[in-house]
C-alpha cells in the first residue's frame, strides 16, 4: 500500500471522519472504495463508447428534426 496526503475541504473531512466512524471502517477505505468506483465508471464508459465507436454519427440538428418528425418534441 502507498501513503499519499490528501487535502479535504473541512464540511467533506467532517462528513468522511463520521461516516467511517458509523461504519466502522477507515477514512482511507471510504477514499481507495470511491476512487476504485470512480475508475470503475470511468472503465464501463471507454467500454461503451468503444462498443458503439462504429455507428453512424448524427448532427444535433438532424436528431432534433428527427424527434419532431415523431412527434417527440
Amino acid at each position: 500500500m502507498k501513503r499519499a496526503t490528501v487535502y479535504f475541504d473541512e464540511d467533506l473531512h467532517q462528513a468522511l471522519k463520521l461516516k467511517a466512524f458509523e461504519a466502522d471502517r477507515s477514512i482511507s477505505d471510504l477514499v481507495n472504495d470511491a476512487v476504485r468506483g470512480s475508475l470503475e465508471e470511468d472503465r464501463l464508459d471507454l467500454e461503451a463508447v468503444r462498443a458503439r465507436s462504429g455507428e453512424k454519427t448524427v448532427s444535433y440538428e438532424n436528431f432534433l428534426k428527427e424527434l419532431k418528425s415523431r412527434g417527440q418534441i
